[in-house]
């Protein structure tokens, strides 16, 4: 078959032939793949920069994508390996079938961020209707995502930063009430962001940047005052664009009700989990076809992959690789 192989670490994946895979088992099932779609976690996979390193090269990328069974069967499969072939080997269990009503590259692009995103909402920071959320990196494609479910979820306000400031200007259609750039001085970021605690204060922060822009945010989240007045707010960690360290002053935690959350693969229980398939999924796809999420998405063939895998999201549209 042909499919996207990785030879080396910080690579990049190439067009070639790899062996077919082989089912091993009676839980494990044959699906030739459609779409699959490219993400941040498969470049750090690939770069060996994830936390999820890949040991045994060549190795075939991709985590899930959208195919058929052997019986026929729609399905996009998840958190598997070797998504980016015309075929791939995956637990039954991570197959989930799938409605009409979506394509097979909206079916693939939208998972993965449409989860974490859910995730982080919903699940981590406990969201509920007249909260006021601040997304730090809302111009990326989860960003985007998590902007409408914040507004889907009942907000109150979303406030959403990023640098890219054609997306950035882009995300009031999508539901963001402010939009603030994180690419001026740190002195005018500080002071946007204090301006509009002042009106009234974040009870969560999705992040999808970390660094620098963090250690301002957590820093105007504190109280700095032995008697200011404790506000709760759930701090939900997802990516680190601008750094994957700070540095965290002891006295912001002491003087701040804020509480530190990550959102990512190993973080959520099982039992959440289980409600993927018949619930949380379904809902995604419903507001997909509906019209109330919206995805940039392009596409690229899998025979032009490697030129694709270093262009990666292009203004703001996500990756999918198709196998026609």
């Amino acid at each position: 078959m042909k499919a996207a192989v990785l030879h080396t670490l910080g690579g990049i994946p190439r067009y070639e032939d790899f062996p077919d895979p082989v089912p091993n088992g009676p839980d494990e099932i044959l699906i030739d793949i459609k779409a699959a779609s490219v993400k941040n976690i498969d470049r750090g996979r690939a770069m060996g920069s994830h936390y999820d390193k890949y040991v045994k090269l060549p190795i075939v990328v991709g985590i899930d994508g959208v195919g058929y069974t052997e019986d026929g069967k729609r399905v996009y499969t998840g958190f598997g390996e070797g998504a980016i072939a015309e075929k791939t080997i995956v637990n039954r269990k991570r197959c989930i079938p799938l409605s009409d009503g979506i394509d097979d590259v909206t079916a693939a692009a939208l998972p993965n961020p449409g989860l974490s995103a859910w995730f982080s909402l919903s699940y981590r920071a406990a969201m509920k209707p007249g909260d006021k959320v601040l997304i730090l990196g809302a111009t990326g494609i989860t960003g985007k995502i998590a902007v409408q479910l914040a507004r889907y979820f009942g907000a109150s306000s979303v406030v959403a930063t990023g640098r890219n400031e054609k997306q950035l200007q882009s995300l009031p259609a999508l539901g963001a009430d402010v939009v603030i750039s994180l690419a001026q001085s740190e002195e005018d970021l500080k002071n946007a962001l204090k301006a509009e605690a002042a009106k009234a204060p974040f009870d969560i922060v999705i992040d999808y940047v970390w660094g620098r822009p963090a250690e301002l945010v957590l820093d105007m989240l504190s109280g700095h005052d032995l008697n200011a007045e404790p506000h709760r707010t759930r701090y939900v960690q997802v990516g680190n664009m601008a750094g994957a360290n700070i540095t965290l002053n002891a006295g912001i935690l002491r003087s701040a009700a804020i509480e530190l959350y990550g959102v990512g693969g190993g973080s959520i229980p099982k039992e959440v989990m289980r409600t993927v398939p018949g619930e949380i999924l379904p809902k995604l796809v419903d507001l997909v076809v509906t019209g109330k999420l919206k995805m940039d998405i392009y596409t690229a063939p899998l025979s032009d992959v490697e030129n694709a895998w270093q262009l990666g999201d292009v203004d703001g549209k996500r990756l999918v690789i198709t196998m026609d």
